[in-house]
């Protein structure tokens, strides 16, 4: 069998060991129906009165997909903006060209259509 080896002593200290819950007594048992009660209640008046439904409390507005499309498109099109910069001030640093130096490279860039004035130029 299954439960040869468990005697019947074993099984008994087994089940003291076990603690039920205390169930509520019934004064708190009405006492916490009372209060769910009474907050009902305090809820359906103020949904009832037109003048108080400003202060019902409202969870935060909701966004269409559209829009938080929307919102990853123009923080990828900020980190985008962020990174090359980060890229041109490198080559800044490293060519050692000047400010004017290196705006009429990318002047003369842009003016043949090697560089899109809209776009950013991809790494090579």
């Amino acid at each position: 069998m299954l439960f040869e080896g468990i005697d019947k002593g074993e099984d008994e200290t087994v089940m003291k060991h076990q603690k039920a819950n205390k169930p509520l007594d019934e004064r708190e048992k009405l006492r916490k129906f009372r209060e769910l009660d009474d907050a009902f209640a305090q809820a359906l008046k103020m949904l009832d009165d037109p003048a108080k439904s400003q202060d019902i409390p409202t969870g935060p507005p909701v966004r269409s997909i559209a829009m938080l499309e929307q919102e990853e498109q123009e923080a990828q099109a900020q980190r985008d903006q962020e990174r090359f910069k980060e890229r041109l001030d490198a080559l800044i640093k490293e060519s050692g060209f000047s400010s004017k130096a290196l705006a009429a490279i990318v002047n003369a860039l842009t003016t043949h259509g090697v560089w899109q004035a809209d776009e950013l130029p991809s790494p090579q």
